[in-house]
């Protein structure tokens, strides 16, 4: 093989990998997760890249001590961020598949 074809096949991979990984990206723009907190007292909806859409609080919450209802909010934007991170990673592994990477060295992508 000859060193001109390796190095317009690497071209093709890498433009390929930035094209899957911008629709990733673009795609996870989009998408939503929601997070409750407190037997669903707090909902948090969050985008997969950690924008916050929406907190929804339950009247029932309201009368209780704001130390309490400050904790609710934090533990489900915490979990909205961990799941949103977990969809991320999800979307980002399949625009790197099929280039052919060694294993590992996709997440580096």
């Amino acid at each position: 093989m000859n060193i001109n074809m390796l190095m317009q096949q690497a071209q093709r991979m890498q433009k390929d990998m930035v094209s899957n990984l911008k629709k990733a990206k673009e795609e996870l723009t989009n998408t939503e997760d929601n997070s409750l907190a407190g037997d669903v007292l707090v909902n948090v909806t969050i985008t997969c890249r950690n924008v916050v859409k929406r907190i929804e609080i339950s009247p029932d919450l309201l009368q209780d001590e704001a130390d309490m209802i400050e904790d609710l909010i934090a533990a489900a934007m915490n979990d909205a961020a961990r799941q949103a991170e977990a969809i991320l990673e999800e979307k980002l592994q399949g625009a790197n598949s099929g280039m052919g990477l060694p294993p590992g060295l996709s997440g580096l992508f």
